[in-house]
């Protein structure tokens, strides 16, 4: 994308593509059809220890302007749930486009270069496997750690620890959260049960579903709700998220089935069977209303401690990267380094699950690329 923009007023650009192919990543996301925005887009659905960086690039080059570019390459697309939205065919669509772009103001791929460093002295010199490249300005569109089975690196920070700027410790992000062998031995049971619920920590909240699995939890609330958190942090979950709080057995009072068979109406009857709390065997209009209302608090606000992660192999994304206080918000130009840019996932941005961080890819991408045209 940046290159694209880059050489439409005749630069000369080359891409530097360690892998067989450009865009794995692309053609994984969304399920293979690529979830390419967000029409929901604000600089408040990014994460960084600089929450203002965003905004310039973000308010620049939006979701509107992305999806005049998709339309204008003829791409059909829908809108799912939250304003994601995706290709109605495949992610290699937006890879083919992106491709187009660039072959149409002469950018040169080299595939299978890997590159060992860059050097500045009069120019830059960056060093890959298919020779030394000589350049005016160097791009580092390098992504963060998350998916290395797709040839996720260090290279980023490597390259900005060479030129002494300062990095933001990369963590994973949006990634399944796994716990201990006792809690993970309690819901063993539970694996493949998805629940409707809200996870919250630090104020911020995800309503979508929370999905037990044979190591922890996943799904997209609890993606959402990894990227805020800490180790050694807990988090709740309200898995009753659409009943008030003393709902849930007020037509009950002469209920004779137990406490698990009414919440398996409302929750999936697995998850009330397998829910460790012995009172959920009680009968219902025999067990006092503090004790009913006890298991309903618990169910609004069931406090979850993670042990950790299942770590960069599985996050979405990077959280951590490139400090954005060392890089112009408005050219993702490096302030100490003149010539030299950081964009994308490799800085210290992180989105939402939903198209965010791929809108955060291209909104930086121009940002860079508009700056390269005019120097």
């Amino acid at each position: 994308m940046c290159a694209a923009v880059a050489a439409r007023t005749g630069k000369s650009v080359v891409v530097v593509e360690h892998n067989a192919a450009v865009g794995k990543k692309i053609r994984i996301s969304g399920g293979g059809r690529c979830n390419f925005t967000n029409r929901e887009v604000t600089w408040k659905n990014f994460l960084s220890a600089n929450p203002d960086f965003c905004r310039s690039a973000l308010s620049r080059y939006t979701p509107l302007d992305f999806i005049d570019l998709i339309d204008a390459h003829g791409i059909a697309w829908h809108e799912k749930t939250l304003g994601q939205l995706f290709c109605d065919g495949s992610a290699q669509q937006v890879i083919d486009m992106l491709q187009r772009e660039c072959a149409q103001v002469h950018v040169r791929t080299m595939l299978h270069a890997k590159c060992t460093g860059v050097q500045r002295s009069d120019v830059f010199t960056t060093n890959t496997s298919a020779g030394d490249i000589t350049s005016a300005a160097v791009v580092v569109a390098t992504g963060g750690l998350s998916i290395p089975s797709l040839g996720a690196s260090d290279l980023g920070y490597r390259i900005a620890r060479h030129f002494d700027l300062p990095i933001i410790t990369p963590e994973p992000a949006l990634v399944p959260l796994t716990f201990d062998d006792a809690t993970v031995e309690h819901f063993r049971a539970l694996s493949g049960v998805s629940v409707d619920a809200i996870a919250q920590a630090h104020g911020v909240s995800f309503r979508e579903n929370v999905l037990f699995t044979h190591r922890g939890l996943s799904g997209p609330a609890i993606l959402q709700i990894s990227s805020y958190l800490q180790h050694g942090e807990a988090f709740t979950l309200d898995v009753l998220p659409d009943d008030p709080g003393h709902s849930l057995f007020a037509d009950h009072q002469r209920d004779r089935r137990t406490i698990a068979t009414v919440l398996g109406h409302r929750l999936t009857k697995r998850f009330a069977q397998y829910w460790p709390d012995t009172r959920l065997t009680g009968i219902v209009n025999e067990t006092p209303r503090a004790v009913l209302d006890d298991i309903v608090h618990q169910l609004h606000a069931w406090t979850i401690l993670p042990s950790g992660t299942e770590g960069f192999a599985k996050a979405e994304v990077t959280r951590g990267g490139v400090d954005t206080h060392a890089l112009s918000g408005k050219t993702m130009e490096a302030r100490t380094v003149p010539g030299l840019y950081f964009i994308g996932e490799v800085v210290d941005v992180t989105g939402w699950l939903g198209g965010y961080n791929f809108q955060w890819a291209w909104s930086s991408a121009v940002a860079a690329g508009t700056a390269l045209q005019q120097a």
